[in-house]
């Protein structure tokens, strides 16, 4: 669900237990901090915490004006705790399957293994489907990465191995390079809700 908040002026969407928002300056330590987590970063480049807690969040803060939408901030409702990032954003480089919106997230180990990585992002599913009226929306990640992955399969989404790819911003020869890409089209989602309500 989408909302203003006390007319605060900024887009939140909620789900049962987080509210996925714009990014605030209070955002950036914690952020920088889940990006200073090694387990966090596991099947991702490491990203400086100079530049977590500042070009990453602006990065965000301006894909938000310019697209209307991006990775969120994510907090949890009983506490406003701040528990990562899940959103959804323009793929920045050149790919056999781009133009293209991926979905994404970033989780505080603390918060790990109780389902909101799949929560948020069904409601950013819902949200580029059913508001930005997008006709598919794609995730990746490394082969290795069993957890996402099986969050992109939760969420309805597909593999084929033939569309197997090397992230362009990964170097040659580095054991992350490899990416494995996932996809869900606007027809499969009708498909789903309209299954969920019969």
């Amino acid at each position: 669900m989408k909302d203003d908040p006390e007319g605060s002026g900024f887009m939140t969407i909620t789900t049962e237990r987080l509210r996925l928002r714009e990014w605030t300056d209070e955002d950036r330590s914690p952020f920088a901090d889940m990006s200073a987590d090694p387990d966090v970063m596991e099947f991702m480049m490491p990203l400086p915490r100079d530049k977590a807690s500042g070009p990453w969040v602006d990065d965000q803060i301006a894909h938000m004006q310019e697209h209307g939408f991006c990775f969120w901030a994510v907090e949890r409702k009983e506490d406003a705790a701040f528990i990562g990032t899940v959103g959804l954003r323009r793929v920045g480089y050149d790919a056999f399957f781009t133009p293209a919106v991926e979905l994404g997230w970033r989780i505080a180990r603390p918060f790990w293994g109780q389902g909101y990585a799949p929560e948020a992002a069904k409601a950013c599913l819902q949200f580029g489907f059913e508001t930005l009226n997008l006709p598919e929306i794609l995730a990746i990640t490394v082969p290795a990465n069993l957890k996402s992955r099986r969050v992109m399969a939760k969420l309805g989404m597909t593999h084929n191995p033939n569309e197997n790819f090397d992230h362009p911003y990964v170097p040659e020869g580095h054991h992350l390079r490899g990416h494995v890409l996932y996809r869900l089209r606007r027809e499969q989602w009708d498909n789903e809700a309209h299954c969920s309500q019969s």
